[in-house]
């Protein structure tokens, strides 16, 4: 998915002057983009691959963001999600930006995949070692 992800911000930014670069503020421009989708008029069919890349970027924000890591999803999760893979924070939630594109697309502002991100993200990371500071503070990696 990371490979995915990667060719289709080299693609879609060879075309056109969009700052995908995987910073959580990126994830408005990505709203934006679906936005622009819906206001089209086309179908989902007619933007699904689009959708796809899309998700698939949010993704990658998320594993070079919020610590997630690509997994596939097993046949339970592929049934609920609709999706063969989707992202595991570190707090061992699973969760699928390639679906929540698709609900942004069909239902609108409210799916915010930057929301998405903030409500994901500040959960706290479980096995990440902490560094001491002089003064005895601690700094999670």
């Amino acid at each position: 998915m990371r490979q995915y992800a990667a060719q289709f911000v080299r693609e879609v930014t060879a075309r056109n002057r969009l700052p995908l670069d995987y910073s959580v503020a990126s994830l408005r421009v990505v709203d934006f983009i679906i936005d622009g989708l819906r206001k089209s008029g086309r179908n989902l069919a007619a933007v699904e691959q689009v959708l796809f890349g899309l998700g698939a970027y949010a993704g990658e924000v998320l594993v070079r963001r919020a610590g997630a890591t690509w997994v596939e999803f097993d046949h339970g999760q592929r049934e609920l999600f609709g999706q063969q893979a989707g992202v595991r924070m570190p707090d061992g939630r699973v969760w699928n930006p390639l679906g929540k594109v698709v609900k942004r697309f069909e239902t609108g502002e409210r799916e915010s995949l930057r929301t998405f991100y903030l409500q994901l993200h500040g959960r706290g990371r479980t096995g990440v070692p902490r560094f001491e500071r002089r003064g005895g503070t601690t700094d999670d990696l």
